[in-house]
């Protein structure tokens, strides 16, 4: 087992929710991953749609045993030593698959902590032959380093993440369907034509403001003095058509509270006849196009679904799906950005 030393850190992360181009539904899920030398330790798992057991969502006493294990002072909850590091983001069973490995405590005093042995497991027992990530890991970390990184979550003061969002605009139907799509993917959301009247204490739950196309800058104004009063720092989202696919993926954006260097996906821009994407690792990327027509009814195109490697990639779109009044959504599984369609 190599001596060398690794960093271990803890950074927000998203499992980016959405409505998809065929109208299924994909589930928002924050949670914490683990930065191990600077990195996600995510990344390196084939672009894995999959989170941490550190997540945001799941009751306060679950959270708490979670942690207590990573520093073993919990029995592992799997057989021959082993801990759930990344698991499916719609349930906890581990029939769906999960990153699992063994964590055990090593060096003089048994002060270091060693992660060892990464797997795909579905079963009690993995098969680290058939399933195991050969290349990802031993990792031996501090143990000052890692404990005080784990037991900061254990205060009673740690953050929490926002995922509530206020809607202002003055289409009621299209705000009332956003709302609703909002909440199916996990997002509370509620609608408001002023949000002077509501106590500070509720702005705090808040984590981003959407505006329709039809609201002032003097109303806009006006919400932002009454979260500016009450001492919130929100994402502020303009509302770029009332489309509602394309209206939740720029609120999962305004709601990644990522550092943008940890985030796979980073830039997208797009013409009539090319997007530019920007990725920092091996993922799969997806491009939708909605358009509006003249009659502001909505077209949904899939243009592109493929795995990318790091860099910027120029990729050609149909001129068709992207003419007009148009614009691009590019998705990963940990990001989501959007873009008006330049011409």
């Amino acid at each position: 087992m190599s001596a060398e030393y690794t960093t271990f850190g803890l950074a927000p992360a998203i499992r980016a929710g959405g409505v998809l181009a065929n109208g299924d539904y994909q589930v928002h899920r924050d949670f914490l991953d683990f930065i191990v030398d600077g990195r996600p330790l995510l990344f390196q798992l084939s672009d894995l749609d999959a989170v941490s057991p550190l997540a945001s969502d799941v009751p306060p006493a679950i959270f708490t045993a979670h942690v207590r294990r990573l520093l073993l002072e919990a029995d592992a909850p799997l057989t021959d030593g082993r801990y759930v590091i990344y698991g499916c983001p719609e349930c906890e069973g581990l029939e769906c698959g999960a990153v699992t490995a063994v964590i055990e405590r090593s060096g003089d005093g048994q002060d270091d902590y060693v992660w060892r042995d990464f797997a795909w497991q579905t079963e009690e027992r993995a098969d680290l032959e058939r399933n195991g990530y050969h290349g990802i890991g031993p990792f031996r970390f501090r143990g000052e380093q890692y404990r005080s990184e784990l037991r900061r979550l254990l205060s009673a003061s740690e953050p929490t993440a926002r995922r509530r969002v206020l809607l202002i605009g003055a289409r009621a139907a299209v705000l009332a369907k956003l709302a609703a799509a909002l909440r199916i993917i996990g997002i509370g959301a509620e609608v408001v034509q002023d949000a002077s009247g509501i106590p500070p204490e509720e702005l705090s739950t808040y984590g981003a403001v959407a505006f329709g196309r039809a609201v002032t800058e003097a109303q806009r104004d006006t919400v932002r003095a009454a979260f500016d009063r009450a001492g919130v720092e929100v994402a502020y989202v303009s509302g770029l058509a009332p489309i509602t696919p394309l209206l939740v993926a720029q609120i999962e954006h305004a709601l990644d509270r990522s550092p943008v260097e940890q985030r796979r996906l980073t830039g997208l821009t797009a013409t009539s006849g090319a997007a530019e994407i920007e990725v920092t690792s091996t993922c799969r990327v997806r491009l939708t196009a909605y358009r509006l027509d003249l009659l502001y009814r909505t077209h949904t195109h899939d243009l592109f679904d493929e795995v990318l490697t790091p860099g910027t990639h120029h990729i050609p779109l149909d001129a068709r799906a992207t003419r007009g009044q148009s614009y691009v959504v590019a998705r990963t599984t940990d990001s989501v950005l959007v873009s008006p369609t330049t011409h």
